[in-house]
Formats: structure tokens, C-alpha cells, sequence
């Protein structure tokens, strides 16, 4: 979904995969390949489509019967774990006119976002029959509308219902229910209130994350990460990054977007091999030289975004200098000696974090960013680091003057809050990542060889 449920946002894919027909949506799903929603770069097919899916012949009873039978598929899907829970999915089957009652008819001003997949509209349910409510009245859901000129809705429509319809846990976004009608794919998931970690970390005159509240995000990021890696099929998540962390009103985080997700190794493999599909910056480099990913390859997208969380910088940004565009080549250096941290910090933290955190956290980025897969830690040793960084507080700030005139201390305190107060941060961009507003595009590139 990306930043779907935050400040609108094109995202705009080359896929051009062909679509499945409406009696193939729920087979091989252990072999499909789903396309990339937007800001992501690789195909899985180089085939031409129309963007439109062709429904079966018949009356709107055959089409009904169809949808029907795909319910059915979804609702008996079992995904039985050992290490984690894995709920019968008991998604809603909405209609056309439900959703668009909810949604106002899909009126340009409920627009979230926009991907390759489509615009996300808010709409307003019925808490618990989920039927269409007033606005304001019952709970608010996030509607995802396919793109009729997308080459990829009904691939990402399954791979989202595919994953998200088997998996409940409170740090991936939760799958409320579905549409398919009138050639339209539609999902509705719960609205998340604080939009997407992106928007907070880069959006022009967005207040900015304390330190507490940062640790807390990536706590909730790693633990989704943890639960996919740990389930009994391994998933591999494939596109870590800021847009697809979604916020509730809590700054808890959930992962969205599986449309490039896929499932991890099996009978004793160390990797799955896969068209290289992905986002820029983010991707795994064993990833983007062979096509082979790993369960680690995700843990390199998190030191990446672990990484912009400590910086408050962009994995990539053209506008930067040249030597500085690519975070992580740039900030390497730095991460290892504890005065060149200290300027690369954000400083709209100021002097508001405990520097040994800081430190470790840059240690723990390192063990992410290693060239090789097996060199970087598991997310359940992620998720223990950072509950160590967590526990060290900041260290109480000393009095540089004694006196004993409280307007004075009072002047003094404010002179010391402005000189570190946060400056307005420059909305970074890049050729992935390129205009953040309601009429932007963000290409998607391919790697070149």
C-alpha cells in the first residue's frame, strides 16, 4: 500500500504482467508472482495487457458464482504454525454499492493515496456488520480501488488477500474484507490514523519523532518482520521500507503492502530465486545481483530504514551531493566512531536522545547492512537489541550557569531550546521517491547491469 493511508501520493509502476482470469484468481498461489504497487523497480512477466481483466461469459449470476467460489477458497485457507499464530481469515465480501456509499461514491476528497494499484479512500463502517455507515459514525476503513488502466490489480488484489487474509498479528495492517465486481478489485482494511512512517520522517512541516517514539515504531516493525520469518512457511516481505510502515493513532506500527511478498525457502534451500522486483536503496545487494532472497534480505531493508530513522535522511536523494545521495554508502563511515555519528544525527532530535543509544543502534544498523546474508542477525535478535536501546535513558541535562534568579534560568533554558530547537528539514527527493503531493508520480527504474 505504501503511503496510502498518508498524505496522497502517485506511485506509478511499469508492470505490465498479464492478468490471471477471474477462475485462476486463487490457484497456484504458492507460485504466483505478484507485481510491485508502485515505487519499485522489475517485473515478474514482460507480456502487454490492458490494464482490465476479462470476466467470464455469462450474466452477472456467473460472475456472482465466481466471487462466490472465491470466498469459499478464502475463507477454508489453513496456514497451522508452530511458532505463531495464524488465524482462519473471516474476511467480509463487500459489494460495489456498499463500498461506494462508504466511500461517498469515491469522492476525490476521501483520497488517501495513490500506487500502481489504485487510489485508497476513507470510508465509514458499521463497527460490527461492517455495512456502510455516515461519516463519523462507526469506525473508519481504508478502501483500496484498483486502477482500471493498472496492468496489475487482480495480481496484487491476490497476493494482498493471499497474505494479509491468512496472517493476523497487531503488527500487520489488518485485512477487513474485499470486492470484486464489475472488473474492479477492491480491499478494505483498517484505517491507520498517523499515516505512514515516511510521511512523518520526510513530509515538509511534519513535527518531528522524538527519540522514544522512533524506537517504538521500529520495535513494532521488527516484531511484524519477526512473526512473517517465524511463521511455518517462511514469508519473505521484499519491499522494508518507510511508506509501507503505517501508523495507528498510537505510533504503533504495521506493515502493508504484500504485493511483492513471497514465500521463503523450502526442503532445506537456503534462498528462493525470483525476478528482481524492489524498491531503490532498500533492496539487498546479493538480491539485486543474482535474484536470490533470502529471510535476510528483509533484515537489510530494515538497517536501511533503521538507518533514515536515525539520520532523518532519505535512502536516496538526487538533491544531495553526489558522494552523499546513497545513505548508506555515504553514512557507513560514520556509524562506527562516535563524534562522526553525532553529525550525521537528525537534528530536529536536537540533544533529546541518549548517545549510547544512539550508538548502539548504530552498531545494530552495521549488523543489518553486511554484505552477507548470513552475517546479519535474525529480526528475534533485532528485536532484543532494541529493547536494550530502548531501556537507556537520557542522561539528565546539567545547569551550565548556578544563579539563583529564576527569570535567568528561565532566560537561560530558552537560549539553550533555540539553539537546538529543529530547523525546518528539506523535503529530500529522489528518482524513486521524486514529488510528495496529491497530483505526484514516483518512477520506477530497473537496476541496470
Amino acid at each position: 500500500m505504501g503511503n496510502c493511508f498518508g498524505a496522497p501520493v502517485n506511485n506509478l509502476s511499469p508492470s505490465s504482467t498479464k492478468p490471471l482470469s477471474p477462475a485462476e484468481t486463487f490457484k497456484s498461489n504458492n507460485n504466483s508472482k505478484p507485481n510491485a504497487l508502485g515505487n519499485k523497480f522489475g517485473e515478474e512477466n514482460h507480456g502487454k495487457s490492458n490494464g482490465s481483466v476479462k470476466v467470464s461469459q455469462g450474466s452477472r449470476e456467473a460472475n456472482s458464482q465466481s466471487r462466490r467460489e472465491s470466498n469459499e477458497r478464502i475463507s477454508s485457507t489453513r496456514l497451522p504454525s508452530p511458532n505463531v499464530r495464524i488465524t482462519t481469515p473471516n474476511l467480509k465480501l463487500f459489494t460495489l454499492s456498499e463500498l461506494k456509499k462508504a466511500t461517498r461514491d469515491f469522492r476525490p476528497d476521501t483520497v488517501l493515496g495513490e500506487g500502481g494499484f489504485g487510489r485508497v479512500f476513507k470510508g465509514w463502517v458499521d463497527d460490527k456488520t461492517y455495512t456502510p455507515s455516515r461519516v463519523g459514525v462507526g469506525m473508519a476503513v481504508a478502501v483500496k480501488k484498483s486502477n482500471p488502466d493498472s496492468s496489475q490489480g487482480l495480481q496484487e488484489w491476490q497476493a494482498e488477500v493471499k497474505f494479509l487474509g491468512k496472517f493476523s498479528h497487531p503488527n500487520l495492517v489488518k485485512l477487513l474484507g474485499y470486492c470484486w465486481e464489475e472488473n474492479q478489485f477492491l480491499l478494505v482494511y483498517e484505517y491507520m490514523q498517523k499515516g505512514s512512517l515516511e510521511n512523518h520522517l520526510f513530509r515538509k512541516g511534519a513535527e518531528p519523532l522524538p527519540w522514544e517514539t522512533r524506537l517504538k515504531i521500529a520495535t513494532g516493525a521488527a516484531r511484524g518482520l519477526a512473526f512473517l520469518h517465524t511463521s511455518e512457511k517462511s514469508v519473505i516481505y521484499r519491499d522494508f521500507k518507510t511508506s509501507n510502515i503505517l501508523l495507528d493513532g498510537g505510533y504503533n506500527a504495521k506493515l502493508s503492502d504484500f504485493g511483492l511478498a513471497k514465500l521463503g525457502p523450502i526442503n532445506g534451500n537456503s534462498h528462493v530465486t525470483t525476478r528482481i522486483m524492489g524498491t531503490y536503496g532498500y533492496a539487498a545487494p546479493e538480491y539485486v545481483a543474482t535474484g536470490h532472497l533470502y529471510i535476510k534480505s528483509d533484515v537489510f531493508g530494515f538497517g536501511v530504514v533503521l538507518l533514515e530513522m536515525l539520520t532523518g535522511l532519505r535512502a536516496l536523494d538526487t538533491n544531495r551531493p553526489t558522494q552523499q545521495q546513497n545513505l548508506v554508502e555515504w553514512a557507513r563511515p560514520s556509524l562506527q566512531v562516535k563524534k562522526k555519528l553525532k553529525k550525521i544525527m537528525d537534528p530536529r532530535l536536537g540533544d533529546k536522545y541518549p548517545l549510547k543509544g544512539a550508538c548502539q543502534a548504530a552498531e545494530l544498523i552495521l549488523k543489518c547492512l553486511e554484505s552477507e546474508p548470513r552475517s546479519r542477525p535474525s529480526m528475534e535478535e533485532i528485536l532484543e537489541a532494541l529493547e536494550k536501546i530502548k531501556a537507556i535513558k537520557e542522561k539528565p541535562t546539567k545547569d551550565t550557569k548556578n544563579t539563583k534568579d529564576t527569570s535567568a534560568a528561565a532566560a537561560t533554558t530558552t537560549r539553550h531550546l533555540n539553539v537546538h530547537s529543529p530547523h525546518q528539514h528539506r523535503h529530500n527527493r529522489s528518482p524513486i521517491h521524486q514529488t510528495h503531493g496529491a497530483n505526484a508520480l514516483s518512477a520506477a527504474r530497473p537496476y541496470r547491469s
